[in-house]
């Protein structure tokens, strides 16, 4: 690892998450996300039908009883005897007949779950998330600012922005619920992922003492070097980390899945860019301030 060139070869790195990302947005325009209710409104009810079956057949009985105007959205989960079924809101009279058919069909025990959320609320929830994770972001920018630099800090920033995106491409394209979990998952990674780019950051910054460009000094062999040198450390925390989280994602029930899922993904792709990304264009933007004043 120590003779890669983390710095010259950053465009190729960044290939990946641009890949993801392109085809996230191919996803979004062809199918958009997929809103869980806690954002858009309406009714999520979980059914145990306690045998194998065809998701057009419990959407069928929820149109039947509730009419088109349900729109049911039915997927699969746990053992594939089990569905979460999103729909829009109903009535209460409408929403009790809906439960007394899946009764009677399914058993007595088959509405396992019942959960509304008006227009309004999934509006307000969307809002708090954005505010929160945007609070969160101009923190962590603060923060290494004071501790390293503007630059570190902005490439910290940017290396963050690209984690959040990939796990929404992610969402996208396995057409995965979003919800409030999704978000509480979201924050945990860009906490853990900053950790990681810190650790790079702070190994740069001793390797950078005494450092003169005008004496041969280059910062792109003095990154490389730092990566390497924290390479064990980051690729041990997110092994370690990434069994852990695996582990509650095969065992667990299916609202630990949930917040699993996106750890998964934001515990790679935080990695990735905090070896890959963050510090080698930290690098190239250091270099190219050195070659601009030596020119002035």
């Amino acid at each position: 690892m120590k003779n890669i060139k983390y710095t010259e070869n950053r465009i190729k790195f960044l290939l990946l998450p641009i890949l993801i990302i392109v085809v996230g947005v191919i996803m979004y325009f062809v199918r958009g996300f997929n809103f869980d209710t806690e954002f858009v409104g309406g009714i999520r009810m979980q059914v145990n039908v306690d045998a194998q079956f065809e998701n057009q057949e419990v959407a069928d009985l929820v149109t039947e009883v509730a009419g088109d105007v349900a729109a049911p959205v039915v997927q699969k989960i746990g053992d594939g005897t089990q569905a979460t079924i999103k729909m829009s809101e109903l009535d209460d009279e409408t929403k009790a007949n809906l439960i007394a058919a899946i009764t009677e069909k399914y058993g007595e025990n088959a509405v396992m779950s019942v959960n509304s959320a008006s227009a309004s609320f999934g509006t307000q929830v969307q809002r708090k998330a954005l505010i929160f994770t945007l609070i969160a972001i101009l923190c962590i920018l603060a923060y290494i600012a004071i501790r390293f630099e503007v630059k570190s800090a902005v490439m910290a920033v940017i290396a963050l922005a690209i984690n959040v995106i990939v796990m929404m491409a992610v969402y996208t394209i396995t057409y995965t619920p979003l919800n409030t979990t999704f978000i509480a998952a979201m924050l945990t990674v860009v906490g853990y992922s900053i950790n990681n780019t810190i650790v790079v950051f702070d190994r740069i910054r001793e390797n950078m003492r005494g450092f003169n460009a005008k004496k041969g000094g280059v910062v792109a062999e003095v990154v490389d070097r730092s990566i390497s040198e924290s390479m064990g450390r980051t690729l041990n925390a997110t092994i370690t980390t990434l069994i852990t989280i695996l582990l509650l994602y095969f065992l667990g029930v299916n609202s630990i899945k949930e917040f699993a899922f996106p750890l998964i993904i934001g515990v790679i792709i935080g990695a990735y860019t905090s070896i890959f990304i963050a510090s080698p264009f930290w690098a190239a933007w250091k270099t190219s301030e050195i070659a601009s004043k030596k020119t002035k």
